[in-house]
């Protein structure tokens, strides 16, 4: 094992984009200080490794800049078929280079599933490679299976109704101003390299996803672990009230009464459009309950509809998961990213879906239809939706809290000691410390 130990040096790689950036930040720091032996080297572009700025993490983790795909990469709606192009075909050579330099040389590359390049490289070099997947297992099914099927393989055995043609961070085919033929057909092209990697890891719980996971074990001839939540659970006893934005929102939501804030977030990436935030705002407004909304570049604009007091503050950003876990925040009204439902699974609070692209249909649907923890936000009566919504006398509501307990004390359980996450990232670590043992022998 000391040899193992002394050996064992991952190099993390994730798309660029926040959604997929933290989950594998996250699971990079668990890893690390579950396992002092193991190095962790988190592989960037140099306007995310800015974004994120100093970061908390062990001292076994560090980070290595590459160039960005595009000038600013937090404008990648406006250009995305240049930022994709760019994703697949300029980061490959700067990634190779990083890997050159890395001392000691690195035994795993985990890349974002995305990233198939990574895998060719990874191959090439003999390095084992661990796809990670971000969002919901449910979600990897459905694709893998359509890839399947459209190559003539029908697995009779992969469960799921639902027909997606959307990959988490990639918008759907629909949207002919965003995503060309081409670039569709470079993400179709990546299921090809699914089955070449050496692991895959499912940003989900086992406890929660189970059918889903076990649908894909005899498809798939290498070792799935599921690890999620992939969130920040972990800093929450460690770092409290981190900065002075954090203090303010949390200063606010100790003055409030016990589960009566509606947190709201639309997410980091895609927006709606100005009617539908009017529509929110007047709904919001209308049904008299208290609310925290971070809502980035809208802030100022939404201030001015929603004067920040007892009954509600605008925020660009906020610490998300502990604002969650706060006793006053009683729900919380969501885009769906499969990140932030975790966070919301996590804290035990019912949901309002607002799906607006990429998987967040389908997670909406986990959500609404399969867990029946959330209600759909339609095109009605917002105003009186929300104020169902938070009474916590409402039958119906009552219900939804009920419900999203038991999937809390799930998730819980997932991470804990005996849980499917801790054992399966156990295992995790020691299959990569052996790897790394055979990698060490070989050379």
């Amino acid at each position: 094992m000391d040899r193992q130990a002394s050996t064992c040096h991952v190099v993390a790689l994730p798309y660029p984009g926040r959604g997929h950036i933290n989950p594998l930040m996250n699971l990079c720091k668990i890893l690390a200080s579950q396992a002092p032996h193991v190095a962790v080297t988190l592989v960037l572009t140099e306007e995310w490794l800015t974004l994120i700025g100093p970061d908390q993490k062990p001292s076994n983790v560090s980070f290595a800049a590459i160039p960005n795909v595009i000038p600013s990469e937090r404008v990648r709606a406006q250009h995305f078929s240049e930022f994709i192009e760019a994703v697949f075909t300029k980061m490959q050579t700067p990634f190779e280079e990083v890997l050159d330099r890395l001392r000691p040389l690195p035994t795993l590359i985990v890349a974002d599933t995305l990233l198939s390049w990574a895998v060719r490289i990874g191959n090439q070099r003999n390095i084992p490679v661990a796809s990670f997947w971000t969002t919901a297992a449910s979600n990897f099914s459905s694709l893998y299976r359509l890839h399947l099927e459209r190559n003539g393989h029908v697995p009779q055995n992969l469960s799921g109704d639902e027909k997606v043609d959307s990959v988490p961070g990639i918008p759907p085919t629909d949207s002919p101003d965003l995503v060309d033929g081409s670039i569709m057909q470079r993400v179709r092209l990546m299921w090809d390299w699914v089955p070449r990697a050496q692991y895959l890891l499912l940003s989900s719980m086992y406890e929660i996803e189970s059918q889903m996971v076990d649908a894909l074990k005899p498809i798939l001839s290498f070792p799935i672990y599921t690890i999620g939540p992939s969130i920040p659970y972990f800093e929450l006893e460690s770092n409290p009230r981190s900065t002075s934005d954090s203090n303010y929102i949390i200063n606010w939501l100790d003055r409030q009464p016990g589960s009566s804030v509606l947190y709201l977030s639309l997410g980091s990436f895609l927006s709606v459009s100005s009617s539908k935030m009017d529509d929110i705002v007047v709904g919001l407004r209308n049904s008299n309950v208290r609310f925290l909304w971070v809502a980035r570049d809208e802030v100022s604009r939404l201030k001015e509809l929603l004067p920040d007091g007892d009954m509600g503050i605008v925020v660009p950003w906020c610490d998300q998961l502990r604002a969650l876990t706060h006793p006053s925040v009683g729900g919380f009204w969501t885009h769906c990213g499969w990140n932030s439902i975790q966070e919301g699974v996590y804290a035990g609070l019912p949901f309002l879906a607002y799906p607006i692209a990429m998987d967040q249909d389908l997670n909406c649907k986990l959500v609404v239809d399969d867990w029946k923890v959330g209600w759909r936000v339609g095109e009605g009566d917002i105003a009186g939706l929300v104020r169902k919504f938070m009474d916590l006398a409402d039958d119906n509501s009552r219900e939804l809290r009920r419900r999203v307990k038991d999937f809390r004390e799930l998730c819980h359980h997932a991470i804990g000691p005996d849980g499917s996450s801790g054992n399966n990232i156990r295992a995790f670590i020691r299959d990569i410390s052996h790897d790394a043992a055979k990698i060490q022998d070989s050379s």
